[in-house]
């Protein structure tokens, strides 16, 4: 069986690059991208199954990215996390509405992260060892 895919959605190298750390224990196969166009673009060659989501990104925003991507042949079927500084309701109503699974605080930790994960998947392993 093939490896589950992430895809990381940031316009900070810093925050893909822990993101991909918090996760290299969980065996899912991890791509990035910086803003939501490039995710977009990925998304239409071959849909993840998991995504990692920014809000205020250059290009396209998560928010506008999680509507197309909804919109999209086969968008349905990822699961969406967005991972944000946006905390206020409003912010959060808008990701529900436009069809985010859950939302993640930033600053995470990979306990947060991986805990919001095994709410969609079974590990093999522990992904926080």
């Amino acid at each position: 069986m093939a490896a589950k895919t992430c895809l990381v959605v940031d316009d900070s190298p810093t925050v893909r690059k822990v993101a991909r750390r918090f996760l290299r224990h969980t065996g899912l196969d991890i791509q990035e991208a910086e803003n939501g166009q490039i995710a977009l673009d990925q998304c239409t060659l071959k849909m993840p199954d998991v995504i990692l989501l920014d809000w205020n990104m250059p290009v396209m925003s998560g928010i506008q990215f999680l509507r197309h991507l909804r919109a999209a042949s086969g968008g349905t079927e990822p699961k969406v996390i967005f991972c944000t500084t946006e905390s206020d309701v409003d912010h959060i109503r808008e990701a529900f509405e436009a069809g985010t699974d859950e939302y993640l605080m930033k600053p995470f930790d990979a306990k947060m992260l991986n805990d919001k994960l095994g709410n969609f998947f079974v590990f093999d392993h522990d992904p926080s060892a």
